[in-house]
């Protein structure tokens, strides 16, 4: 079922007037499985849904699934393919067993109860840093289990578990077509600039941002046809080394804080009348 040509009685209006002002977190967070939909993303990355949602398998081959309890483990059919063709990759070029795949979406995407302000279309997911082993995981062991940190220095440098294999991880993922840009810690992109030979065009989509040193966080390009998805503008042109270095040093020389700078007000959560219209389908789909 495509969500372009709606009934009237599935049109978003057929909803209560106060389902649309309820947080959307607390609808899409309570949904256990995908929309009966033909897959689609709708809207962006930080603010739509996610039809006919499918799920990554909790183990494969080369890859197993964390944190199960949060049910986080669902995408776009690309975005599954993609995490599967990767951790083969993995497998066949590094000493890595494979990959310990984080959050990817909800069932039915939309915001989360908590964590993150994206993957909210089926269309990010996160990969730890942590080596992947032969060892089957429980699902006991895959909630208390922790990746590691590959940070020094407040993220401006990697510290010793980085390793030749975390690039080679990285330019794997990054060679995909399909991606659109990789986010980890500064440090990280500086350290693959500075050791990286051959073809660099792959850097261009590692970009340096907050947090990301216990995982990477990998963003797939809308499908082709999904007219209602909303693809994040390309990165600039160039490595982005000189970049990734600027955030480096702000890191270890701080500008002083601005003593004229207000607090932020928290942002009001987002309601599902703020989501594309879409979404109500998606959520009521059972």
């Amino acid at each position: 079922m495509a969500l372009h040509a709606q009934t009237q009685a599935d049109r978003p209006q057929a909803r209560p007037d106060h389902i649309m002002t309820v947080a959307a977190k607390t609808l899409f967070g309570a949904a256990e499985i995908g929309s009966k939909h033909a897959a689609e993303s709708f809207g962006s990355y930080a603010k739509g849904c996610l039809a006919g949602g499918a799920a990554l398998p909790e183990t494969g081959p080369s890859w197993q699934a964390m944190r199960l309890s949060r049910n986080r483990n669902w995408g776009q059919p690309v975005t599954i393919n993609f995490l599967q063709n990767l951790s083969r990759k993995v497998a066949q070029h590094t000493s890595w067993s494979g990959l310990y795949i984080g959050d990817i979406s909800q069932p039915r995407g939309g915001p989360m109860l908590s964590g993150h302000a994206s993957h909210q279309i089926g269309l990010d997911a996160d990969i730890w840093l942590r080596p992947k082993t032969e060892r089957v995981l429980s699902r006991a062991e895959r909630e208390e289990i922790s990746s590691l940190s590959m940070r020094r220095a407040s993220g401006a440098y990697t510290n010793d578990r980085w390793t030749k294999d975390h690039e080679t991880v990285l330019r794997l993922a990054a060679s995909d077509p399909r991606v659109a840009r990789i986010f980890i810690f500064p440090g990280a992109k500086v350290a693959m600039c500075n050791s990286a030979r051959g073809d660099r065009s792959w850097l261009r989509k590692i970009r340096p941002w907050y947090g990301h040193h216990y995982h990477f966080h990998v963003r797939l390009k809308c499908p082709e046809g999904q007219e209602y998805c909303i693809n994040q503008a390309p990165p600039p042109p160039g490595d982005g080394c000189k970049e990734a270095a600027g955030w480096v040093k702000r890191i270890l020389n701080p500008p002083p804080p601005n003593p004229n700078a207000k607090p932020r007000k928290p942002k009001p959560p987002i309601t599902l009348a703020k989501l594309p219209q879409q979404c109500s389908t998606v959520l009521s789909n059972p």
